[in-house]
C-alpha cells in the first residue's frame, strides 16, 4: 500500500501539473534521495512549473537561479564579505543555500559557473576560502535545457552531468488535458493557491524509510551486470561508471516505496534505467547518425541481460 503522504503529495503537484503523474512521481525520486533531476525539454512545457509545485508542497525553500553566459560562480554560491562592524568577513549567502533549486537553462552559462555546482551536487556544502559551510537539507538541483537551440550554449561537462541521478522529459499533453490546464488558467494559474501538504521534517523523515527499503542481493548483481555492460557495448564509445550502479539501487528503492512495497523488484531497475542512464553514456558518433538514440541501446541492453 502506498505511504499515505507520498499520495497526498503525488495528489498536491497533478493540481498544477495536468496529466504527468509519473513524471512527478520521477521528481519525487530526487526528493527522496536528495538526487539530483535533470529535465530537458521544449519551452512551455512546465518544467519551471513542476519544480516549484513540488517546493510549495512540502514548504521548501526555493530559489530560481537563470543561467546566462555573464553569470559568475560567485552568483550562485555567494561569497564571504568583509563587514567594518565585526572587522570580520562574514558569509553572504548565494541562491544555492535554498532546499529546491531551479538551474533554469543550465547550459547557457560558462563552464567556469557550471562547476560551481560540482560540490554543492555531491557534498552539499560550498566552500569558500577554505571553510565549508554546509546546505539545507533536503536539497535538490532540478536543472532544465532546451535540446532545440543550441546557439550561445555550452555542453556541461560530463563530471556534471553524472551528478544527476535522472534526466527527464515532460512531453506534450493530450488534447483533453491542455483543455483542462487552459481552462484552470483562465483566472488564476492553479500554483498560486497550492498548500504545503508535508513539512520539510516529514521529508527527511521519508528519505529515512528509502534507505531502509529492501534489496536482495540478486537484483544488486542485476543492477551491476546492467551498468557494466554499457562500458563492452560496441555502440557505446563511454560507458557508465560506478556511480550509475549506486544512482540506480537508489532511485530503486525510492520508487519501490512510491509504489508502496518496501523492497525493490527487477522491474523497478527496468523502469528507471532509462531514466539513470541516458544522459550518463556517450554512443559511437556512427551509431548517433544511423539515428539510433541511447533509450534504444539502453532498451537493446536490458533485453540481452537475464533478469534475476
Amino acid at each position: 500500500m502506498q505511504d499515505q503522504a507520498l499520495k497526498v503529495l503525488i495528489e498536491n503537484i497533478a493540481k498544477v501539473i495536468i496529466g504527468k503523474i509519473e513524471t512527478s512521481k520521477l521528481l519525487i525520486v530526487g526528493l527522496l534521495t536528495n538526487g539530483h533531476i535533470l529535465i530537458e525539454d521544449v519551452p512551455g512545457v512546465g518544467k519551471t512549473m513542476l519544480a516549484l509545485a513540488l517546493a510549495k508542497s512540502i514548504n521548501a525553500d526555493f530559489k530560481r537561479i537563470q543561467f546566462t553566459p555573464d553569470l559568475l560562480p560567485s552568483d550562485v554560491t555567494g561569497g564571504l564579505v568583509y563587514s567594518p562592524k565585526s572587522g570580520e568577513f562574514d558569509l553572504r549567502k548565494g541562491p544555492i543555500f535554498a532546499n529546491i533549486i531551479l538551474a533554469d537553462e543550465i547550459n547557457r552559462t560558462t563552464p567556469r559557473t557550471q562547476s560551481a555546482l560540482l560540490e554543492c551536487m555531491q557534498e552539499y556544502k560550498v566552500t569558500l576560502d577554505g571553510k565549508a559551510f554546509a546546505l539545507p537539507l533536503p536539497f535538490m538541483v532540478v536543472a532544465t535545457e532546451n535540446p532545440i537551440e543550441y546557439q550561445g550554449t555550452y555542453s556541461l561537462p560530463e563530471a556534471q552531468i553524472d551528478r544527476f541521478l535522472m534526466k527527464i522529459n515532460m512531453g506534450y499533453l493530450a488534447p483533453t488535458e491542455e483543455v483542462k490546464v487552459i481552462t484552470d488558467q483562465k483566472i488564476e494559474h492553479p500554483i498560486e493557491s497550492l498548500q504545503p501538504v508535508l513539512s520539510l521534517e516529514e521529508v527527511l523523515e521519508l528519505q529515512k524509510k528509502v534507505k531502509h527499503i529492501e534489496i536482495s542481493s540478486h537484483v544488486l548483481e542485476y543492477i551491476v551486470q546492467l551498468v557494466a555492460a554499457t562500458r563492452n557495448k560496441e555502440e557505446i564509445k563511454l560507458g557508465a561508471s560506478p556511480r550509475a550502479s549506486i544512482a540506480l539501487m537508489k532511485a530503486g528503492c525510492a520508487w519501490a516505496l512510491l509504489e508502496g512495497r518496501d523492497y525493490v523488484i527487477p522491474e523497478d531497475v527496468v523502469k528507471l534505467l532509462p531514466y539513470v542512464l541516458k544522459h550518463r553514456i556517450i554512443l559511437h558518433p556512427k551509431v548517433s547518425i544511423m539515428g539510433k538514440t541511447a533509450e534504444q541501446v539502453i532498451a537493446d541492453l536490458v533485453s540481452k541481460t537475464p533478469i534475476p
